[in-house]
């Protein structure tokens, strides 16, 4: 990589990584340039699992659930790029650019080569990789949006496990598809109706193309949302929950209690409960009515002696205790001390309330609690 034009886009990448600092945009720590052997090195945070495309293939199957966190770790990406002053156009996404720890499911947007401040409304060149660019990039007349569809093509190559027109013969091909606004074969492979819409929406033509802060919006990502219910409003979490500095750690030896409490509800003439269980400051609530997905209401504690209340539902055929516990200290940003906790209480309460549960951590002991124990609604203990 020596020649002058080649040195002069990665020192525009270093450039511009050091000034993006965000959760889901690669982290730069250091670089430097080597003039003798005309190279320019990076130190980037490492992801264990390199980029999303080498993980596609590596793993077959990949649960729709994994790939809606993906996607909104992605858009949040993208909104934060195209909020700057000016707007941030990346113009080469795609799954070979975008970086992943399978270990804790999270991604991050690399390879800024042909990212562009766009000083204008509209830009006018073309650069790109040819299966992701948008129909108006050929016009040399576009925005921001070209991002919002080059997402698109990922999901597509995510869901489907194949590169976008690879039925296709050559780049004359393509390109010849993708100016007459002819979508890649794979798409018909989408059964989901749900997945395959919201694919489309991305891939809509520029005039109707939502920007990420609005896709961030759409039911299909909002549906698997951990929602935080605080002050009787219920709003998906926007920031990292703080714990009291002072929250004993010492849970080991701490056992699980349990206690019933009226819920309000009537089933067959008579009064229903919920299963309230409270390890430390954890309380965890649910009703059982045996349903699938089991709703659940987690409340943890935080300074000021106050207290979140955290709503999820648990999906006995496809989730387990760690994976929903995990999933839940990565997306609130919690304390890894949290996770076993959280596991243990979502497993007692699955013991009681579902036959033949088999739990993925050892429980402990369990303890019928005094009724005034407080429910998940409740103050703070």
């Amino acid at each position: 990589m020596g020649s002058p034009k080649e040195m002069q886009r990665l020192k525009t990448e270093i450039q511009l990584l050091r000034s993006l600092q965000h959760k889901h945009i690669l982290k730069l720590y250091a670089s430097w340039v080597d003039n003798k052997k005309r190279t320019v090195n990076l130190i980037t945070e490492l992801f264990t699992s390199g980029n999303l495309r080498e993980y596609r293939t590596k793993h077959k199957k990949v649960d729709m659930k994994a790939m809606r966190r993906w996607a909104k770790q992605i858009l949040i990406g993208l909104a934060y790029l195209h909020s700057q002053k000016p707007p941030i156009i990346h113009r080469d996404l795609k799954c070979d650019n975008i970086f992943i720890n399978g270990n804790h499911g999270k991604v991050k947007i690399g390879d800024f080569g042909l990212a562009m401040v766009m000083q204008q409304r509209k830009t006018q060149s073309i650069q790109g990789t040819l299966e992701f660019m948008a129909p108006e990039i050929f016009g040399e007349n576009y925005n921001e949006l070209v991002d919002i569809y080059s997402f698109g093509m990922c999901m597509l190559e995510m869901v489907t496990g194949e590169c976008p027109y690879s039925e296709c013969q050559g780049f004359v091909q393509i390109y010849k598809k993708i100016s007459e606004g002819v979508k890649p074969v794979a798409l018909s492979k989408v059964k989901d109706a749900e997945v395959r819409s919201f694919i489309e929406s991305c891939l809509a033509s520029a005039a109707d193309r939502l920007p990420a802060s609005e896709l961030l919006k759409s039911p299909f990502l909002l549906k698997d949302d951990i929602i935080i219910n605080d002050n009787k409003t219920s709003k998906p979490l926007q920031e990292p929950i703080a714990f009291p500095p002072n929250l004993d750690l010492d849970l080991e030896a701490t056992p699980i209690f349990v206690s019933l409490l009226p819920n309000g509800t009537v089933d067959n003439g008579k009064g229903s409960f919920s299963l309230v269980l409270r390890r430390g400051g954890f309380v965890l609530e649910g009703d059982m009515n045996g349903s699938n997905p089991v709703k659940l209401l987690l409340r943890i504690p935080v300074p000021n002696g106050k207290c979140k209340n955290i709503e999820f539902a648990f999906d006995l055929e496809n989730d387990t205790s760690v994976s929903v516990a995990t999933e839940m200290v990565q997306e609130l940003e919690l304390p890894s001390w949290s996770m076993p906790i959280v596991a243990k209480l979502v497993d007692a309460f699955l013991l009681k309330t579902v036959r033949g549960w088999r739990p993925c951590v050892q429980v402990g002991q369990m303890i019928q609690a005094v009724q005034n124990t407080a429910s998940a609604n409740g103050k703070c203990i």
